[in-house]
């Protein structure tokens, strides 16, 4: 079988799909070089600052002390953000 180069590259809807996530899963793509504790922080900064998505994430019933993100919020978190 004979494979073009575009078949060794994934593209980022299939490497990341919308699905549920671990926060710590997710945030550890999005900064793979710092700590998880140090990622989660960042994603709650970036959340923080960005209105339309907190915004968007509160309409889902988003709380920040919970461990995962549902599709829904993956979705929103995508589109503000862009994929990992």
């Amino acid at each position: 079988m004979n494979m073009t180069p575009n078949d060794e590259l994934s593209s980022p809807e299939e490497e990341w799909p919308v699905k549920p996530y671990y926060k710590r899963e997710l945030v550890q793509a999005y900064a793979p070089d710092i700590s998880p504790i140090a990622a989660l922080n960042r994603l709650a900064q970036w959340i923080k600052l960005n209105l339309l998505l907190r915004e968007a994430l509160g309409q889902t019933g988003y709380k920040a002390r919970r461990q995962i993100f549902t599709s829904l919020q993956v979705k929103l978190i995508f589109k503000y953000l862009g994929r990992p």
